[in-house]
């Protein structure tokens, strides 16, 4: 009897009844419904990408006639930018691009690339097995091809939007060859934040040609792609280091590297270029394309009636020095760096070639991509005051006009102006004043006071013509907008247009405008070369004749207009050249003192917002800027400490372009060197103890008067007063500085060897003078100094202390009791002959008296 069956069996026997043969027909029914299962998707998908228009983009070959081409003054390509993208991009042709970087994308990105239609079914098979075995994504299965689509028609990460781009990736493969893709997606695909194509990346990473690209180089680049934010170099160099070394494993298991070379690749450190030197002169190439400068008869005038050159030309040739850009916008970087502890947030740069106003260098900021520090902002352009820069004209136009000279004596003293809204009384930089200096001193120095007094006895319209003619046209506003201040920078200019002004004074007075176009072509197509730019005409069929703008060539010197007077032109250059006369305020070794002859200036705006920093060879001029954007005050740095060391380091760099020269000699039919005296600038006398030689117009120095600032007196040796009817035993003679009603408090105060104005009590008075009081030699009046008449004082409620003002009197020598008169209301007061005077509302009158001098005139001033 047999045994029963398990309860599993008849499961078990049904399912090896399953597994019986079938009968042909059968079999082939099912192999044909696997195969339609496999195979329709693919035909879906391949009536889909039928249906699929190509992007326009790729309906025909690169399409040169909307993109722009810019070269230094070299011909070295600069970059390349397409009409309206705002990426940094130029389009690099296959065949120029090198087979190093084509290597490393193939085996970062695409190993079959040159075997699959467009979408590569091993990949998509190998990338559905690993995320099920995985369960993540272990590697994705885009192809170069897929990528490419990807980018020109962005899609969501879905399944529907992964279908959409095989479609497109098969349509893009069924009408373009291999090498015509893998050139569109090496200058299409990303390599960076704001990067568009692998020569952009090039030259911004490392600053070379994509051809030029060691393997170790091209495999870094081709490792971008995969996520252009992840593996910016800027960020660090580790991630991309390590990405690239799997990109070199990659090359070589698949054949596309040797393994020496590959060995080699992964010892060698990602050097990357010093930041600023990719793409270089952003801030110039927008402002020639937008039309802020253009390639016209003024682009140094820019604005509004500047035209772009965007869309309308196809290659451009700058002036800029590739070497030199790149060299400053490092300085320029690294000095915002090293400043900012002191809040400085932002420097520009230019510099100028003096004989033909071409731009040498232009860095409008330090770093463009800087949103923090508003790195955008074009700092050559921006309006920003220019400080103690524009006294340099000031004074030239002082000495064609009211006949100064360098040796002309100017007031530093305590002084004050008439404004409409009260009076204004400059201050020094330091703080102090230095009594009579000469106009030599006063400007290399950079002393207030004198330039504000020279304003006024010019007037304020007369300075604003000037410096209009020398195109600082930004100052557009009324004279009383700027008043007597205007000396100091009180108004806004641009850092070009006060370059191209000192430029002027280099070339003796004659005024160019700044060139930043040497030529342009509109040409629908451009060559990958500069011919055609500069000096051969384009052959036709080779897209047009080049257009030059210019009518001077850059070979010759174009003519200038003249705008200021030679020879003082050429006095002002010798005492901006002085280091000798800036030791005052400057010191030993500072920033402005370089190994070879140059003439500087430095400029700090109110509150510390503005530093410049401007100066020439007789090639070369430079002007530097350093601030913030937003205006917001630094941190009590001036000129010379702040924009003064990248002024001197710009200086060396352009030095290393065009060496320099000593400054020519002065015209001797123009110009003489005479003596004066040290402390009057006027023709020595034999009691002038200093004496130093001084450059001079020829009618000047002939019309040169005597000193009258010293003079020799007697005096009793016993007493120091001086002498009348003394013994010859205690007499002697002495040396002493006379003043004028102006400087006579100071030099009281400041202890200057003025002489006595009373008589020797042991000798008896004086012939021909009063005993008693010394006063009547001189006869001058004695005079309100502050405050002036019609001055306006308002009273501040906010302030709860005593509000008052300082009146000040000017009297002759031998005064030594004098009266201020104020509203009918005597106050004697003795030396210095000053009052503090708490302010009271209304009008007041004031006049000065003292015995024995006449009385000047009486003023009226009101409190609010």
């Amino acid at each position: 009897m047999r045994a029963p069956s398990p309860p599993w069996a008849g499961r078990a026997g049904r399912w090896l009844a399953r597994l019986r043969p079938r009968s042909p027909s059968f079999l082939r029914r099912a192999a044909r419904l696997a195969l339609a299962a496999a195979v329709a998707p693919w035909l879906l998908l391949a009536v889909v990408a039928a249906l699929t228009p190509l992007p326009p983009e790729l309906r025909a070959a690169e399409d040169h006639a909307v993109s722009t081409v810019l070269y230094d003054r070299h011909g070295t390509v600069l970059r390349e930018l397409r009409a309206g993208d705002g990426a940094r991009a130029r389009w690099l042709p296959l065949a120029e691009a090198g087979d190093r970087i084509q290597r490393a994308l193939l085996a970062a990105e695409d190993r079959r690339f040159s075997l699959h239609p467009g979408v590569d079914p091993i990949a998509i098979a190998r990338a559905i097995g690993q995320l099920a075995a995985e369960r993540r994504v272990v590697s994705g299965a885009s192809t170069i091809t897929q990528q490419l689509a990807r980018t020109l028609v962005p899609r969501p990460r879905t399944v529907r939007g992964k279908l959409g781009e095989m479609a497109l990736a098969l349509r893009i493969e069924a009408s373009l060859s291999k090498r015509e893709i893998l050139e569109q997606y090496l200058n299409r695909v990303a390599f960076g934040p704001g990067l568009r194509g692998v020569e952009a990346a090039s030259r911004f990473y490392f600053d070379k040609p994509t051809a030029d690209l060691s393997l170790a180089e091209a495999a870094a680049l081709a490792s971008m792609p995969r996520g252009p934010a992840l593996y910016d170099p800027r960020r660090g160099t580790g991630p991309l280091e390590r990405r690239r070394n799997r990109v070199l494993d990659r090359m070589l298991a698949a054949g596309l590297a040797g393994e020496a070379d590959v060995a080699r690749a992964r010892a060698e450190p990602i050097a990357l270029a010093p930041r600023g030197s990719g793409l270089g002169a952003p801030h110039l190439v927008r402002a020639v394309l937008g039309g802020a400068l253009d390639g016209g008869a003024d682009p140094g005038a820019g604005g509004p009636g500047a035209a772009p050159l965007r869309g309308r030309a196809s290659a451009i040739a700058l002036t800029i020095d590739r070497g030199l850009q790149r060299e400053i916008e490092v300085l320029a970087q690294q000095t915002v760096r090293g400043l900012s502890d002191r809040d400085v947030g932002a420097a520009a740069v230019v510099v100028l070639e003096n004989a033909t106003g071409e731009i040498l260098a232009y860095v409008g900021s330090h770093d463009i991509d800087d949103a923090a520090g508003l790195g955008h902002n074009d700092g050559v352009l921006a309006l920003r005051q220019p400080g103690s820069a524009l006294k340099p004209f000031v004074y030239e136009l002082a000495m064609e006009r009211l006949g100064f000279t360098a040796a002309t004596v100017l007031p530093d003293v305590e002084l004050s102006f008439p404004t409409p809204d009260g009076s204004y009384a400059p201050r020094n930089y330091d703080g102090r004043f230095h009594g009579p200096v000469r106009l030599r001193d006063a400007l290399a120095s950079s002393y207030n006071v004198p330039a504000v007094w020279t304003a006024a006895a010019l007037g304020p319209e007369r300075v604003l013509d000037r410096l209009r003619e020398l195109g600082l046209r930004s100052l557009d506003g009324a004279p009383s907008r700027y008043g007597v201040a205007i000396a100091l920078g009180d108004g806004e200019v641009r850092l070009l247009d006060l370059a191209n002004a000192y430029a002027t004074l280099a070339r003796g007075g004659l005024y160019l405008p700044v060139r930043a176009v040497r030529a342009w072509a509109d040409a629908p197509r451009a060559s990958s070369t500069p011919r055609g730019i500069e000096d051969a005409p384009a052959a036709p069929g080779e897209g047009g004749a080049p257009v030059e703008p210019h009518a001077a060539r850059a070979s010759s010197t174009p003519r200038g207009a003249r705008v200021l007077d030679a020879a003082r032109a050429r006095v002002i250059v010798d005492i901006l050249a002085d280091d000798k006369a800036r030791l005052a305020s400057f010191g030993e070794g500072s920033a402005l003192d370089l190994q070879f002859p140059v003439a500087a200036k430095t400029g700090t705006s109110k509150g510390f917002r503005d530093n410049i920093a401007v100066g020439f060879t007789p090639d070369v001029t430079v002007a530097v800027w350093v601030g913030n954007f937003d205006g917001s005050p630094m941190g009590g740095i001036s000129g010379i400490t702040g924009a003064g060391p990248l002024f001197r380091d710009a200086m060396l760099a352009a030095a290393r372009v065009r060496p320099p020269r000593p400054f020519d000699p002065p015209d001797p039919d123009q110009l003489a060197e005479v003596e004066v005296c040290s402390l009057s600038g006027m023709r020595p006398t034999a009691a002038c103890p200093h004496r130093r030689r001084e450059l001079l117009p020829r009618g000047d120095a002939a019309a040169i008067a005597p000193c009258d600032m010293h003079e020799a007196v007697r005096v009793d040796r016993r007493n120091g007063l001086r002498a009348g009817a003394c013994p010859g035993a205690a007499v002697e003679e002495r040396v002493f500085e006379r003043y004028d009603a102006e400087l006579t408090a100071w030099a009281r105060a400041a202890g200057r060897p003025v002489a006595p104005d009373e008589a020797s009590p042991l000798c008896g008075a004086l012939p021909g003078r009063d005993g008693a009081s010394g006063v009547g030699a001189s006869g001058a009046p004695v005079r309100v100094a502050y405050p002036p008449d019609g001055a306006r004082f308002v009273l501040d409620p906010s302030v709860n202390s005593l509000q008052a003002i300082r009146l000040r009197a000017d009297v002759p020598p031998g005064v030594r009791r004098a009266r201020f008169v104020l509203d009918g209301r005597p106050i004697e007061v003795g030396p210095p002959f000053a009052l503090d005077w708490p302010l009271v509302a209304g009008v007041h009158r004031l006049r000065v008296e003292a015995d024995g001098a006449p009385a000047g005139e009486e003023i009226a001033f009101s409190v609010e």
